[in-house]
Order: C-alpha cells, then structure tokens, then sequence
C-alpha cells in the first residue's frame, strides 16, 4: 500500500533528488535536445524539410487551440504512459483514474502553452535574433516556470501519486518549505532539459513552437514523474 504524504517526512536535499533525476536521464535528455537541434537547423538549411514543417505550421495555424490540446495530450500523457505500462517495473504505477488524470492534466496544460507562446510572441515579438531568443528563455525558464508552471505540475503530479488524497497534500505543503523540498527538486532536473531545449525552441515561427515542445515534452513527463514518486 502506497505511503501518504501525511507520512513523517525525511527531507532530502532538493539538489541531490534534482541531481539524481537529472543524472538518471541525461542520455536521453541530450539525445533529444541533439534532435531537436537537428530538426531546427533542418528547418533552415534543408528545403525538403522546410517545406514539410511549413505544411504543418500552416495545419497548426488552421487547427488553432485544439491541436495544443490533443497533441500535448498525446506527447504528455499518452506516450508517458504506454512506456510506464510496457515496462513490468512499472506496470501498476497508475490506476485507471490517475491515468485519465494525467491525461487531462496534459490537454490542459498544451492549451496553456500555446496561448504562452502567443503572448510572448505579441510581447517581444517573432524575430528569431538572439536578443529575442533570450528574452524569450528567461521569461520562460526563470519567470514562466518556476513562479507557476513547476509548482503546479508538482502539485498536480502528488495529488494523482497519492491517489487524489487532497488532505495529504495539504498536509505535506503544510509541513513547511514545501517549494524547496518538491518543486525546487523538479526545477533543478528540468532546467537540464528545458534549458537548451526553449533556445531552439524559440529559434523556430510561433506556429512550430509548440509542435518542437511537444517532442521534449515526452521525456520531461517522466522525468517529472520520477522525481516525484511514491516509495512503498
């Protein structure tokens, strides 16, 4: 039976756990940025692959908010799961609820994310310079993610973790330095991912931001769930 957060808590320091789970994923992580990078630098130096992703920018465009919903849906949730569930280990880690939660959760959050993306781009603009990609990483990872984002993807991951017990969550943000025990852990391993991955991010058009984001998405969903976790 799955301990509660209302457990006496032993606190480690938030930067081993954000160290260990970002050490526990840094292979896949660089893979990811290297293809995120490559599909960047493909975008502008290859004509056949320029014209695909304007194909799908102008889909995207079309499609508008219920792309974000979907596509976040599917890269967030959808895929995280299957690999939870195709691996013995952790087969069981959610039931049918948690899941379906996850799964909102994330549909939620790709809606957030474009319309984010929107307003940066009416606020500093869609140039690709430096000066642009810059302003854009530090509102995102240093403002955007750590005043809102972080605290509430954790709070959401240990409602669904403790199977939706809301006292003991309370219970835990109540116990004191409830930021710098979960959400700083999570904001350390994701700076690792997120970091590299917003610079080329914001080098693409608006339109193609969120599809680039959706591709990191996948990996961070696990990571976050890793630092996160429940020990029996």
């Amino acid at each position: 039976m799955p301990a509660t957060l209302s457990s006496p808590p032993v606190f480690d320091s938030p930067w081993r756990i954000g160290l260990r789970g970002a050490r526990a994923n840094l292979r896949p992580g660089l893979a990811l940025q290297a293809g995120a990078l490559a599909l960047a630098l493909a975008y502008y130096y290859h004509g056949g692959t320029r014209d695909l992703l304007s194909r799908l920018s102008a889909w995207r465009v079309e499609t508008g908010y219920a792309f974000s919903f979907f596509s976040t849906a599917f890269f967030g949730a959808v895929l995280p799961l299957f690999y939870l569930w195709a691996n013995p280990a952790t087969r069981s880690r959610y039931h049918a609820g948690q899941r379906a939660a996850i799964l909102a959760f994330w549909a939620y959050k790709g809606v957030e994310i474009d319309a984010l993306y929107r307003l940066m781009a009416f606020l500093f603009g869609t140039g690709h310079d430096a000066g642009t990609i810059a302003v854009k990483t530090f509102f995102d990872q240093f403002v955007y993610c750590p005043f809102f984002a972080v605290p509430v993807t954790v709070l959401v991951y240990e409602w669904i973790e403790s199977r939706f017990d809301r006292r003991a969550v309370l219970a835990d943000v109540r116990a004191g330095g409830w930021y710098r025990r979960r959400g700083m852990a999570v904001l350390i391993s994701s700076f690792g991912v997120w970091l590299p991955a917003v610079c080329i991010i914001y080098a693409l058009p608006t339109p193609l931001q969120l599809p680039l984001q959706n591709l990191v998405l996948c990996f961070y969903t696990l990571l976050v769930a890793h630092v996160t976790a429940r020990k029996t």
